[in-house]
């Protein structure tokens, strides 16, 4: 009998280990292919940027949105990873509630030397670290693509590059470890619950870019003298199109690494997966709510301007426009906030433009103005929801008031640093290109090639009135 026992005790033991193993195994390989989806989220705003500008400054904008990337990845590994563990319970850099947050916190697991290194780096045993710093450092990546399309055809690229590492591995991530940590002061303390980032990362990547426009000003003859605009028109609507569809099919990925996978040391729960504040959620309801969101957004767009350009995008500002409660919302809610989404969009992005802004692809709009309306909405149509649940305990419930206080703070930490370092590089002649290059084209001063040395006519000027 007791080797009966014994034998079913090691069998146990034995489908134990298979089953940790499979757990381990599908959390890696779940956040493992996130990362390449992301990355499409990055082809999109290339083929999106280049298709926007005029095919003078066309390469121009693509080697900057691949510095853009190229930039993120080292400074989110060497500083960016450390801000979002120390950061949320500000800038005490204390421990909060749950225990996984403070600088000392921080220093154990987020630095690529010392102790910490063996979270950093190769170590067979640690099957997590990388490939959830990965997801993370996409939603960086992410951040800077944003900003980079507004600032098209008149931005310097040395200027460009040091904007983006304050937004992609600092600014954006200190809105993260506000409004999207379990410790975050803002969930805490306000319930502020922004499950699919529509604040904290579009917003905050939206108006850092606002604040850099008012630095750099307008294009070369985009307002005339009585104020009015001129519009510039991109070499290639179709490439901008396609760009646009190829972001929304990364935003699958994007959202899909909102969700933490159960099973491990790490995860909320041991059988069903949860958003990042431990509240539950499937991939099934994200699967309606997007579809809805994107249907929803390109409708309300169409109503307002037949324009294709305005329709993706409008696509892009429905998925922002419910990304805060995609794990609350039904789905014919989800329809109706993004169609109300598409019809604001152009509105807001003339409104914007008659202020003297020159924003070349509309992102303020897309990204910021509609991330906070996510933000917002989720305080009309969710309030009285768990803003958070799990290890950390009790916390506030979602709420207006705690909505519009999270929409604030996202402003602010976009607007004032994409300012204030925009303002600094202006000062030291680092933020805009002469006007003899821009009227030139970037492409002849900055790249050593040509877009289309066998083809298309350099771009005419737009007229002035």
């Amino acid at each position: 009998m007791e080797e009966k026992l014994a034998e079913l005790s090691a069998r146990i033991a034995e489908l134990e280990g298979v089953g940790g193993f499979t757990n381990t195994m599908f959390a890696e390989t779940y956040y493992y292919l996130t990362i390449p989806l992301m990355i499409l989220i990055h082809v999109g705003f290339l083929a999106y940027e280049m298709g926007a500008s005029r095919n003078k400054n066309v390469l121009s904008s693509g080697v900057k949105n691949i510095l853009a990337f190229a930039f993120m990845i080292p400074t989110f590994y060497f500083f960016g990873w450390w801000v979002y563990w120390g950061f949320p319970t500000g800038i005490t850099f204390s421990e909060g509630p749950a225990g996984i947050s403070g600088a000392a916190y921080a220093s154990a697991i987020a630095w690529g030397w010392g102790e910490s290194a063996q979270y950093m780096g190769p170590n067979i045993a640690d099957q997590a670290s990388g490939v959830f710093f990965g997801a993370f450092a996409m939603f960086a990546a992410t951040t800077a693509s944003i900003m980079s399309g507004a600032v098209i055809e008149r931005i310097q690229t040395v200027g460009f590059v040091i904007l983006a590492i304050v937004l992609g591995s600092f600014a954006w991530v200190v809105a993260a470890a506000w409004g999207w940590h379990a410790d975050g002061w803002l969930v805490t303390d306000f319930g502020v619950h922004d499950f699919g980032a529509a604040g904290l990362v579009h917003a905050v990547a939206g108006f850092f870019a606002l604040g850099v426009l008012v630095n750099l000003g307008p294009r070369i003859g985009k307002f005339n003298k009585d104020g009015s605009a001129n519009h510039i028109a991109g070499h290639n609507m179709p490439l901008t199109v396609t760009g646009l569809m190829l972001i929304i099919t990364g935003f699958w990925g994007f959202l899909m690494a909102c969700v933490i996978v159960p099973g491990e040391a790490w995860s909320w729960f041991a059988e069903i997966p949860a958003t990042i504040y431990g509240t539950p959620i499937t991939l099934s309801a994200l699967a309606f709510n997007i579809l809805m969101a994107i249907a929803g957004g390109i409708i309300g767009a169409w109503i307002m301007t037949r324009d294709p350009f305005w329709m993706m995008s409008g696509a892009l500002a429905g998925i922002i426009s419910v990304a805060s409660g995609l794990d609350i919302y039904y789905p014919a809610l989800a329809f109706v906030i993004a169609v109300s989404a598409g019809v604001i969009l152009k509105p807001c992005a003339d409104w914007l433009e008659r202020r003297g802004i020159d924003d070349a692809v509309g992102a303020v709009t897309v990204h910021g103005t509609i991330g906070l309306y996510g933000v917002v909405m989720l305080g009309v149509f969710a309030s009285g929801f768990p803003a958070l649940q799990g290890a950390a305990g009790d916390a506030p419930t979602i709420s207006l008031m705690g909505q519009i206080v999270g929409a604030v703070v996202f402003f602010a930490l976009g607007f004032i640093p994409g300012y204030v370092v925009s303002l600094l590089l202006k000062g030291m002649g680092m933020l805009r290109v002469p006007a003899h290059a821009e009227e030139a084209g970037l492409d002849v001063v900055k790249v050593p090639a040509q877009g289309y040395p066998e083809g298309i006519p350099a771009s005419a000027p737009p007229k002035s009135q």
